[in-house]
């Protein structure tokens, strides 16, 4: 299985900004150290394909951000200050999701240590989401290898808006998002599937409500590729979720999708999208956890 890391790309941020990065630092270390993966298995990504990005994203706003031309308004709206180190990291963390797909389609499953930037829509950023990675991987498997259904799996805490505004008229991508409907953002868009969890829901509830929904996505929707966001903000002590999932429940969530998927036949890009626990340890053991369950699905 093949792991796909942005995190050698360093943003010069104030100390305020540093928590939502570092953790990407982290997980990767951590897969060495405890030898989750091999050191073969983690690979550094190419940019994305400028053709790709510009057809998930419009040419004026993908420009500004490359120039630095943000205003004051957009670089509040997405949480990080603009650098020319942003718009290198934003693109490969995209080029590593298109990578994990490619690689999800010839070995039957891939992650990205990054990603699931599912707040980032057509023409802006938000949410410390520059670009949206599971939009344009989806433009790269429709151009460059004939893949059509498509469906984006989103697990994270928050609901994945960019990406339902991004593919509200597409029939052959399904949006599907399990999130706390009193979290951010405040005006939720409109997937073909969404699941308002209540706040504080622990794991028997979740799961149950999980199980339901992807009963429901799979009668409803035939997909030949899946990206999955494998968020783990639906954790108990996470500072920005308010659910009270634990870690053993995040590990069944991880598998009831994978699961899923197997027994279909499906390839899974796994993308590692948010966590924000008030000790980052947690946030790298969760992330860490999910990758482990991961090799088990290969």
């Amino acid at each position: 299985m093949k792991c796909f890391y942005s995190d050698h790309f360093v943003l010069p941020l104030p100390p305020k900004h540093h928590f939502p990065i570092q953790k990407y630092a982290m997980l990767h270390r951590t897969l060495r150290t405890e030898q989750i993966v091999e050191e073969a298995q983690l690979h550094p990504p190419p940019p994305v394909p400028l053709p790709f990005l510009l057809a998930a994203h419009c040419k004026e706003y993908v420009e500004r951000v490359r120039l630095g031309q943000l205003s004051k308004h957009e670089v509040r709206r997405i949480g990080f200050p603009w650098s020319p180190a942003l718009y290198e990291r934003s693109i490969r963390v995209a080029g590593a999701t298109i990578e994990a797909c490619k690689e999800a389609l010839s070995a039957g499953i891939s992650v990205n240590l990054a990603g699931g930037t599912h707040h980032a829509s057509y023409d802006r950023g938000q949410g410390y989401c520059v670009f949206n990675d599971s939009a344009v991987a989806v433009r790269a498997l429709q151009a460059e290898h004939s893949i059509k259904r498509i469906l984006i799996l989103d697990c994270d805490v928050h609901q994945g808006n960019g990406t339902a505004e991004i593919f509200a008229d597409e029939p052959d991508v399904f949006t599907f998002s399990i999130h706390n409907h009193k979290a951010f953002p405040l005006h939720k868009a409109v997937s073909d599937l969404d699941i308002d969890v209540p706040p504080k829901t622990q794991d028997t509830a979740y799961l149950a409500l999980l199980t339901q929904g992807l009963e429901e996505v799979f009668a409803r929707f035939s997909p030949e590729c899946v990206i999955y966001l494998a968020g783990v903000d639906p954790y108990e002590d996470d500072r920005l979720g308010g659910l009270s999932l634990t870690k053993a429940g995040l590990a069944q969530r991880d598998h009831l999708v994978l699961r899923a998927c197997r027994e279909r036949g499906l390839p899974v890009a796994i993308t590692m999208s948010g966590g924000y626990a008030h000790r980052i340890e947690d946030i790298v053991a969760l992330h860490a956890q999910t990758i482990e369950i991961a090799t088990g699905y290969i």
